[in-house]
């Protein structure tokens, strides 16, 4: 269905140009209909819910919930067009067993890193509006 496809987010890997901001303001209008208010909720709970699953991932004592809170910040992070901290959670979702003993605390770092870039990029954009 055409209203279907149309509510789901969409990213680089659909087809778009990936944006050179650490956020695609233009990926997060299409998803929130222009919605100026929509938009600034949404990227509030976007800083909000980043770091609580950053501190999931810390926390995961088994593949299953390292997973888990990778997949979630990947899904948070294109929603709002954060492509480079959602591909750095899909690396990270990507790692289990000996691998991801091996590559955990690289990965968290490059989770951190392209959170905090988006979150700065976002406290600048909401201050602007």
């Amino acid at each position: 269905m055409a209203g279907e496809h149309a509510a789901r987010p969409t990213g680089p890997e659909d087809g778009y140009e990936r944006s050179s901001r650490p956020v695609d303001l233009d990926h997060l209008a299409r998803y929130t209909l222009g919605e100026r208010a929509l938009e600034r909720e949404v990227l509030e709970l976007f800083c909000t819910q980043s770091v609580l699953y950053l501190e999931q991932l810390r926390a995961a004592m088994s593949d299953r919930d390292w997973k888990h809170a990778a997949h979630s910040l990947k899904g948070t992070a294109r929603a709002v067009g954060a492509w480079r901290a959602a591909q750095a959670a899909e690396r990270a979702e990507a790692l289990q067993g000996d691998v991801l003993t091996q590559f955990r605390t690289a990965r968290i770092d490059e989770i951190e890193v392209s959170l905090r870039e988006a979150e700065a990029y976002i406290a600048a954009v909401l201050k602007d509006r």
